[in-house]
């Protein structure tokens, strides 16, 4: 069974650092996937307005019979729905599709800085927070200015900044920026879309470990305190992502595997948005 560890937020809730991304997951196969992973003992479930399957991810929360509480959703916010009224009417429509009257944590998507509606957005946010429809609150794809900016203007600082991050581009400095400001990172793309899985460096610590090399990324993230989430539309590999809590990386492993940093990302860049 599944046991991921709770990260804490600076809002006083906490995460759990593993989760099942429900990206490019097909409607059709969603509930089942998500009561299959929950089941296997996942309690974090993140998924988007834009991904189209918010509705079945409702779907299987309901199908693993667990209480409420004990499942942490995230959801976020599209780039069309940006803006304070906008936000407003988006979140209610994703609460509708998921059938919760609450939602865990929910995100800005983008920034998109060329529209500059991020920061009424963020509005929006601090509001649903204070309603108590969302226990916490935080960002995607956000940049330090993008976030400042956010925290200048309401005095609210994200707790959560989801990120592109993986081994090619593990984004050592916003991390650590983050860090410093109290804000948990979380890690999309974990495995570089699997482009990276092939790296005879990773095969060599997978080995020595008795694990895959999917295995040892997922344990690199854990290590760094991320929080990440591998997509998968296998119930089996859902559960053999799950499978790293048994062993950590040393530091060689670490640096063996810094070596694979060629800063490139595979989705696009929010700062030319």
């Amino acid at each position: 069974m599944i046991a991921a560890p709770r990260v804490p937020l600076s809002d006083g809730s906490s995460i759990p650092q593993l989760g099942v991304g429900t990206y490019k997951v097909p409607a059709e196969v969603t509930a089942d996937l998500v009561a299959g992973a929950l089941a296997a003992g996942y309690r974090h479930v993140d998924t988007a307005a834009l991904y189209g399957n918010e509705r079945e991810v409702g779907e299987g929360l309901r199908a693993s019979g667990l209480a409420r509480e004990d499942v942490f959703v995230t959801t976020k916010v599209w780039n069309d729905d940006q803006g304070f009224d906008e936000t407003l009417r988006a979140f209610d429509a994703s609460a509708e599709r998921l059938g919760l009257d609450r939602v865990d944590l929910y995100l800005i998507h983008w920034p998109i800085p060329s529209a500059d509606r991020y920061l009424d957005t963020w509005r929006a946010l601090v509001r649903l927070q204070e309603e108590d429809r969302v226990t916490s609150i935080g960002v995607s794809n956000f940049s330090p200015v993008h976030i400042e900016r956010l925290r200048d203007e309401t005095g609210v600082l994200p707790v959560v900044d989801q990120v592109e991050l993986h081994p090619r581009f593990p984004q050592r400095e916003l991390v650590e920026w983050n860090t410093q400001h109290g804000i948990v990172t979380e890690s999309w793309a974990p495995l570089a879309r699997g482009g990276l899985l092939d790296a005879p460096v990773l095969a060599e610590i997978a080995a020595r470990y008795g694990k895959t090399p999917a295995q040892v990324v997922i344990r690199w993230h854990l290590d760094r305190g991320l929080v990440v989430f591998p997509k998968s539309v296998s119930l089996d590999r859902l559960r053999e992502n799950g499978d790293v809590f048994d062993f950590t990386l040393d530091a060689d492993d670490h640096a063996r595997i810094a070596t694979l940093d060629t800063g490139e990302r595979t989705g696009r860049n929010p700062d030319l948005d």
